[in-house]
């Protein structure tokens, strides 16, 4: 009965998917205005996970499957591009629809309310899946309206709704494996245990062994728990899918938990490469892209921890030299976002002060949360350089950041408090107040939950009460402190090398021995003048390197994975671009060499849109000169056509013809699914490289942008890791 209910309430509820007029927009509504446009292609190396479907089309089958596959390792957008192909060859398809509202309605999704937004894209597929489940069989029907009444607009928790569902799918189906794949992801920190949520994915595995979904929940299932249950499926997860860098990404999550640094390293910095791999081959963009800025954030984490200060640092710099989105806050989103967080963290751990006190070496933001940070992160360097004075400034200033942002939103307290009694603490013991210092950090300590994937803390707090133990000749008391922050962190190399000191200092050479063996193995590749390495070093207690792992790891060099690509983002080569001028002359982007190209595909003179676009260049075009920059404006109206146009004629831009839109398809700006032109406009540096790009259904029009990018591209092409990176960043 309450299915029932829900069911029609969604009906009721969602529109339809409308028509749209526009040129460039999809005529099938504006749901399939957003996502990949573009047919999708036979991927290999994704895995194996057939679900059987109802169609009328032979080929639906395939596509499906490679969702499908591709949804198991969260890979959203792209199988959202074979889901829609599915639609292509068989509009009436209900469960290309239902592939669709999943790749939104997913697990990130079941967890909280669902919004009641009449637009939401998710719901409007949804809604078209369950218009069409007469069509298709039990088992498929009944995964249409588990969807449906988990995600009905309002509900609480969809995964309360969403589990009993296909529970009752596996009981009816018991063959079904997709369906206690499904399950069991679903299970992840439910009303069960996560032994008995391993059993169901147990079941899968012994189908199919190399089932990625199942390997991917496995390690979801342990990950805050007890990450060494999933080692099996740490192992198997890449080799299920090593095409998908999410399938090589998930590995390091369990590795970096378990104290395996070298093997999370290699798990992270082949899911890095993976995926810029696949960006520079469909020419997306580190925004375009959550897994990208994602992984390499974790990746200079997990290099932080192996004492490798120099490829983490590098590694956020290039984060910082990415592209921005311009319909986001610039500073706050992609990798801006994951790039100053890694940066902090890093120039803070390695107690790089200088660089966090110049200014313009950080891209701090407007906001007030951004704030805070900068003020914590200099407070914490002015203790570092001993500048007292200034330490307690900053601090005062802190004071007021705090509450500030505690005023907007009290549901940071859990966050921000125990961070600002961090660095009060600090100021305390550095003002010669240890015991105040103490009480403040063992009062974070005990309130700041560390951890994250990654972590945006620098440390534990308590890692910071065994240095002021340290500092204090307290060395029992920093051993204490020590073994805690190794229960946060294991195989933490900072607090290895704090052990190896303090059991020194009291005369165990034995112990300190031990430690200094366990530091020595973890930091094997560490760059070369650390101080933490020459202070083991120079305890001179002969200790050799001593793996303290649950499992067998493979050290970790950079060159050994060379082969995946580049794990530092950089711009990718322009497609070819081959179009004819108004006198029917060809040209090309190596006639451009040494200069910017501001390249505009724009769909015709009758488009107004384009004309708005075009018409506000044309009016900077002298400033688009300045910046070095050649604008060239591509449609598929003929050569004689262009020369002919009255609309276009005046404007100070060279008009090109693509002809059969062989140029607009190289460049993505081509919607394949419904056979139509698309507005796109992308800058390209002076070595042929591309610097940032927009397609779409509308044009692109903030011109002012254009140019800041420009400026920004100009002053770094030949010095993008200078310490000004970030200053000239688009706001």
């Amino acid at each position: 009965m309450r299915t029932a209910l829900t069911l029609a309430i969604l009906l009721c509820a969602a529109p339809t998917l409308a028509r749209a007029d526009e040129a460039g927009h999809s005529k099938k509504g504006t749901a399939f205005d957003s996502g990949m446009r573009t047919k999708p292609w036979k991927m290999e190396g994704i895995g194996d996970t057939p679900f059987p479907i109802t169609s009328s089309s032979a080929q639906v089958q395939e596509w499906f499957d490679q969702g499908n596959a591709l949804l198991h390792s969260f890979w959203f957008e792209e199988a959202e591009r074979s889901f829609r192909w599915c639609l292509k060859l068989d509009p009436e398809c209900a469960m290309a629809y239902w592939g669709l509202a999943r790749c939104g309605y997913n697990w990130f999704a079941s967890g909280g309310k669902v919004g009641d937004d009449p637009k939401d894209r998710y719901r409007l597929f949804l809604a078209e899946a369950i218009k069409r489940k007469g069509k298709v069989t039990e088992r498929e029907r009944l995964y249409i309206e588990a969807w449906a009444a988990a995600f009905a607009p309002g509900t609480p928790k969809p995964n309360d709704v969403l589990r009993p569902a296909l529970e009752r799918i596996v009981l009816k189906f018991p063959d079904d494996v997709e369906a206690k794949a499904l399950l069991a992801f679903h299970s992840i920190e439910g009303p069960g245990t996560s032994y008995a949520t391993q059993g169901l994915i147990d079941e899968v595995l012994a189908k199919n062994p190399l089932h990625p979904g199942a390997h991917h929940a496995s390690i979801h299932n342990w990950d805050y728990s007890n990450p060494t249950q999933a080692l099996h499926s740490c192992e198997m997860y890449g080799k299920s899918a090593p095409a998908v860098g999410h399938a090589l990404h998930m590995p390091g999550h369990a590795y970096s938990k378990m104290g395996m640094w070298h093997e999370a390293a290699r798990s992270m910095d082949s899911a890095t490469r993976t995926e810029l791999r696949y960006m520079n081959q469909r020419l997306a963009l580190p925004y375009e892209t959550w897994n990208f800025p994602h992984n390499r954030n974790y990746l200079c984490y997990i290099q932080e921890q192996l004492g490798m200060a120099e490829a983490s640092i590098q590694g956020a710099k290039d984060l910082l030299a990415s592209p921005t989105d311009p319909a986001a806050d610039n500073l706050e989103q992609g990798g801006y976002a994951e790039g100053r967080a890694a940066l902090v963290r890093a120039y803070i751990k390695f107690e790089r002060w200088d660089d966090i006190l110049r200014p313009g070496s950080v891209p701090w933001g407007s906001g007030e949360d951004s704030q805070f940070e900068r003020l914590a992160a200099e407070v914490i360097a002015h203790v570092g350089k001993d500048q007292v004075a200034e330490a307690r400034a900053r601090l005062d200033e802190l004071k007021e950041a705090t509450a500030r942002v505690l005023a907007k939103n009290k549901e940071f307290e859990p966050y921000i408090t125990p961070q600002f009694k961090t660095v009060e603490g600090l100021v305390l013991a550095a003002e010669g107040k240890p015991l105040e210092g103490l009480q403040g950090l063992l009062e974070a300590s005990t309130k700041h939950l560390y951890g994250g994937d990654p972590p945006f803390s620098p440390w534990p707090a308590i890692r910071l009460v065994g240095d002021l133990f340290m500092k204090r000749g307290d060395y029992r008391l920093a051993i204490e402190a020590y073994g805690k922050a190794l229960e946060a962190e294991k195989n933490d190399g900072f607090s290895l090398a704090g052990l190896a000191r303090a059991h020194t200092a009291l005369g165990e050479t034995a112990r300190a021995t031990e430690y200094a063996g366990k530091f020595l193995y973890v930091w094997s590749g560490a760059d070369p003048g650390l101080r933490w390495v020459a202070e083991v070093q120079g305890l001179k207690l002969g200790a050799k390197p001593v793996a303290d792992v649950p499992a067998k790891e493979r050290p970790y060099s950079q060159a050994e994975l060379a082969s995946y690509g580049p794990s530092n983002w950089e711009p990718f080569a322009a497609p070819k671009l081959e179009c004819r001028d108004k006198d029917g002359s060809m040209v090309t982007l190596d006639q451009f060499k040494g200069k910017n190209v501001l390249l505009v595909f724009f769909l015709n003179e009758e488009c107004i849109h384009c004309v708005e676009q075009l018409s506000k260049i044309n009016g900077q075009i002298a400033d688009f000169e300045k910046a070095d920059t050649v604008v060239l404006a591509v449609s598929s109206a003929t050569p004689e056509a262009n020369k002919e146009s009255l609309k276009l004629g005046t404007f100070g831009i060279q008009r090109l013809s693509d002809r059969d839109h062989e140029n607009a398809r190289r460049y993505s700006s081509y919607d394949d699914f419904e056979g139509m032109e698309l507005h796109s406009t992308i800058l390209i540096d002076a070595q042929g490289r591309v610097r940032w790009k927009r397609t779409g259904g509308d044009p692109f029009s903030n011109v002012d942008y254009l140019l800041r990018e420009l400026r920004r591209v100009n002053g770094d092409v030949a010095a993008r890791n200078s310490t000004r990176i970030g200053s000239e960043a688009p706001r």
